[in-house]
């Protein structure tokens, strides 16, 4: 699948890593992107720089006009600021593919797993969005350090939903990042990918290791279809 070129990805929290690394990566492929943020002078200053860099035209505004705006959310956000973000743009996202990225990382122990009482974040972001949201999960295990460079990034995202064509559309996403992108199952499932940061933040620290990841092995048939 394609992403839709003339579609806005709307990147909710994209003033902070993650979500700045991928705007800058879909807007350097040829995708529309706005930067939302708590604060708009915050995602107007970080859209005017990606501007300069990409030479692409980056919107930007609070978060909920963000989302009122765009065709597809990106949810890029701590997880101590999930749910407060999602009531924001809860009522602009209703029927739109909304993907979050949230880890429940709760400092200062980020280095072990600790899951809400949802079962993973991304079943906390189903049940305060509501129904009608189309919620996928993605993008978990990836460096953002690395992403925000042109480096070829030897990560493959996993993507997690219990809708096949929202899952399809955050895969395509991943690939116009430079990523390969895996389905992975329904949403429930985010739990082993969300679970997988704390450990990999571990890896990073006992073995230093620059941004750990994860990789697939074997030979994966990618015409399948999920």
């Amino acid at each position: 699948m394609v992403i839709d070129s003339t579609s806005t990805i709307g990147v909710i929290g994209g003033t902070g890593k993650l979500g700045a690394a991928l705007a800058r990566r879909w807007a350097k492929a040829g995708l529309r992107v706005a930067i939302g943020s708590r604060e708009a002078d915050k995602a107007r200053e970080a859209a005017a720089a990606l501007c300069a860099e990409t030479g692409a035209t980056i919107e930007s505004g609070r978060n909920a006009e963000v989302a009122a705006r765009a065709d597809l959310i990106v949810v890029s956000v701590p997880f101590a600021s999930q749910v407060a973000t999602l009531e924001e743009i809860r009522d602009a996202v209703a029927g739109k593919i909304v993907i979050d990225t949230t880890v429940p990382l709760v400092p200062p122990k980020v280095m072990r797993v600790q899951m809400p009482p949802e079962g993973c974040a991304a079943l906390r972001a189903q049940q305060v969005l509501g129904e009608t949201a189309r919620v996928v999960s993605a993008f978990h295990n990836v460096a953002a350090h690395k992403l925000a460079t042109d480096e070829t990034v030897a990560c493959d995202v996993l993507v997690f939903g219990d809708d096949k064509d929202a899952r399809a559309q955050a895969v395509a996403l991943a690939e116009a990042a430079g990523l390969r992108g895996l389905h992975a199952g329904a949403l429930a499932n985010s739990a082993a990918a969300e679970a997988m940061t704390s450990v990999l933040i571990f890896l990073n620290r006992i073995y230093s290791v620059d941004g750990a990841g994860i990789r697939i092995t074997g030979d994966l048939d990618m015409t399948a279809n999920p």
